[in-house]
């Protein structure tokens, strides 16, 4: 086939995923596109098959096949339409001239997929440039429908290092949610691993992580270790608790999963707390009912790292949504007399 091309990753690019590389050198390419030629195996890493998140270094050589139209840019497709510019940037709750924090609406998709079209993260970016020529880069990811701080990085250079602190575990991301049942023991570790579900149907089903026991992970095909730590920051009787999660582990909906898996499912979340889910004290799957919202109470609460360039600690928090403020004001939970980190005087 002509115009293949076989592409070096500079040391400058550093180690990063494929499709984020892919859209720096090839600005007018999609994600679904960059899926797609992954699944039908156009595009290479080595010689071998690749996905959309496999991770390239420097020195890897990259087949990539015609793409396209062209392999500039496409100018009108970079523009932000100005209701959804003036949305993304008043979800800006802290910058500086490397570093951009969004709080994340619930239900906006941070990257792009099929079917999303341009109504994500990675494409509304180009609306926070704020001066600087390049388009801020997402450097890790939330659920569609989990709230909360998101970092993008404003270079490359500072998308590298973030990457690297975030593989490292070196910075600390605290959830808060809304669960059905309280947990017992009030504060624990959770070490279930994860695997995806099989099967592609229209329900989602093959973007499913199944829950494996920490003794079967080694013997389970594909599946990788996870760990949670929570804490109840506090309860309603024994029908739902508002609890503070730390992922140490970073797998796709590994909070979600992992509450569900314990019996103690996220409020609103239909795909791990159906109705069937048992629930110590309750019973009642991720559904409170009421006037309690049916959206998902997850909510990425606070960020804290060492700036890449200062080396000077930041921690980030971002307020509730709306539907989650309703529910702690309904459930008499008052968030000022949370503690910023309530596993730091655990014994």
């Amino acid at each position: 086939m002509s115009n293949i091309k076989t592409l070096t990753v500079s040391a400058d690019e550093g180690e990063s995923r494929l499709d984020r590389w892919m859209k720096r050198r090839f600005p007018q390419v999609t994600q679904g596109t960059v899926e797609k030629l992954c699944r039908t195996g156009q595009i290479r890493v080595d010689g071998a098959r690749a996905k959309a998140n496999t991770r390239v270094a420097p020195g890897m050589a990259i087949r990539v096949p015609p793409l396209p139209k062209s392999d500039a840019p496409a100018p009108d497709r970079a523009k932000v339409p100005e209701s959804d510019a003036r949305m993304i940037q008043a979800a800006v709750i802290w910058k500086d001239d490397h570093i951009i924090a969004l709080n994340k609406p619930p239900g906006l998709p941070s990257q792009g997929g099929s079917g999303q079209g341009a109504h994500h993260v990675d494409a509304l970016a180009e609306a926070l440039k704020f001066g600087l020529a390049d388009k801020p880069s997402l450097v890790h990811r939330l659920d569609k429908d989990t709230s909360g701080v998101l970092l993008l990085a404003r270079s490359t250079k500072i998308a590298r290092r973030l990457s690297e602190a975030f593989r490292a575990r070196t910075t600390r991301k605290i959830y808060w949610a809304a669960v059905a049942g309280v947990p017992s023991p009030r504060m624990g570790t959770i070490r279930y691993g994860l695997v995806k579900a099989p099967g592609h149907g229209r329900g989602g089903e093959g973007e499913k992580m199944l829950c494996v026991h920490p003794g079967q992970i080694d013997a389970t095909e594909g599946a990788k270790r996870a760990t949670t730590d929570y804490a109840v920051v506090e309860a309603l009787g024994g029908r739902a608790a508002w609890v503070a999660l730390v992922p140490i582990t970073g797998r796709t909906h590994q909070l979600r999963a992992h509450m569900a898996e314990i019996g103690h499912p996220v409020v609103g979340d239909g795909k791990y707390g159906g109705s069937g889910q048992e629930n110590l004290g309750s019973g009642w799957g991720s559904q409170l009912g009421g006037e309690i919202s049916r959206k998902l109470h997850l909510h990425a609460r606070s960020i804290s790292f060492e700036h890449p360039v200062t080396g000077k600690p930041v921690t980030i928090t971002a307020d509730l949504p709306e539907h989650m403020l309703r529910t702690w004001d309904m459930l008499g939970w008052d968030i000022a007399s949370a503690p910023a980190d309530p596993f730091l005087d655990a014994p």
